[in-house]
């Protein structure tokens, strides 16, 4: 079991949420309220509705709370809206790191009859709160709709290990499923890398990252990814307050995750101000239409896209922040992931097509 027994309160939050969200859309409709329009977009009908659970359950958000009760309400809130979906496989696994070793999870969603594509999935939660099984939801989701392995990092938090503790994690973990992708069953041309929100941020920085000898990543999934720290775009105005993410929450977590304003100029830390991103691998971002990081992830999707990269930009505007972990509650949310499938499936196909394409041209010239 990903999850670990709950409190009754979280056990009837659950249950509600669930009831909830299999109501009809009129009823839905009733319970959220009268529909919201911002900067030109209507707020989703589900995600409304589980703002309006949230208000109804939670009394002292996370960033008042001492840091083991915020991180406790960060796991409720995965429990509550998120699913555990039954998957083929589920084990741990422990990949070996620059500061002692790192707990994972690798998923599959089918029997594996031939390597497949990976996805090193980093979580969210600011650099400071979120878990295993925060990312449980989504990593189960993906790895049985795409068909692909999941392998989802516990990355070192901060404030205990600030910046770049929690990046030399994501590096690390990457790396090592790239060298054991034969003995993990994974093929090694359709590794890549993911992640939500301050895993999103992690993922961007990994798929930037060159050195000798180091074998980038296939493709990156951005979900809701912080990339600039150094700035706050007009986003941050518009959807400070009421739509689950926070312009405060937001400061919070750069007070956890820096050990300096100036960090924030660092590309490792906002990869916006990366000064070359032409070398990125092909990207899939997606940004929530009612969140504060909405403006920095189209900005930096079109910085790729200027440098030449493929990018696909899905701007979804009727959902929050974190949205995309309400796998258990959410038809909208399972409709967007769907689509995030999609993309993994087409990026294991290119690569497949690529070796096949290198096999035939060196048979080609061995017969030569």
């Amino acid at each position: 079991m990903a999850y670990r027994q709950r409190p009754l309160v979280d056990v009837i939050a659950h249950r509600a949420a669930r009831f909830l969200g299999a109501l009809p859309p009129c009823a839905q409709r009733l319970i959220a309220g009268s529909p919201i329009v911002v900067d030109g977009q209507q707020l989703d009908r589900e995600a409304q509705l589980g703002l309006r659970l949230l208000r109804l359950a939670a009394g002292t958000t996370f960033e008042e709370l001492p840091l083991q009760q915020g991180r406790e309400q960060i796991d409720t809130e995965a429990y509550i809206f998120g699913a555990e979906i039954p998957i083929h496989q589920v084990d741990s696994l422990i990949i070996p790191g620059p500061a002692g070793t790192m707990a994972a999870r690798i998923y599959r969603g089918r029997p594996m009859e031939e390597p497949t594509a990976a996805l090193v999935y980093l979580h969210g939660g600011g650099w400071a709160l979120g878990n295993l099984d925060s990312a449980d939801a989504i990593s189960r989701f993906l790895a049985e709709r795409a068909g692909i392995t999941v392998i989802s990092v516990d990355y070192r938090l901060a404030p205990e290990n600030p910046f770049p503790a929690g990046l030399e994690d994501a590096l690390a973990a990457f790396e090592y499923v790239v060298v054991r992708a034969d003995e993990l069953g994974i093929d090694p041309d359709a590794v890549g890398v993911g992640g939500e929100s301050a895993g999103g941020n992690l993922a961007a920085v990994v798929s930037l990252h060159s050195a000798p000898g180091w074998r980038g990543p296939a493709f990156q999934l951005l979900l809701n990814p912080v990339t600039d720290l150094s700035a706050k775009r007009p986003s941050y105005q518009i959807f400070g307050t009421g739509y689950f993410l926070t312009d405060s929450q937001m400061d919070w977590y750069v007070d956890q995750y820096l050990e300096s304003p100036e960090q924030a100029l660092d590309p490792r830390v906002s990869p916006m101000l990366a000064s070359d991103v032409s070398h990125a691998p092909p990207a899939y971002i997606m940004v929530a239409g009612f969140d504060v990081l909405r403006d920095e992830g189209q900005a930096y999707a079109h910085k790729l896209t200027q440098a030449g990269v493929e990018v696909t930009l899905r701007t979804q505007q009727g959902l929050i922040h974190g949205m995309v972990n309400a796998t258990g509650v959410g038809h909208h949310t399972r409709e967007v992931l769907s689509e995030v499938a999609g993309f993994l499936q087409t990026r294991h196909a290119v690569a497949v097509a690529k070796r096949v394409r290198h096999r035939q041209a060196n048979e080609s010239e061995e017969k030569a």
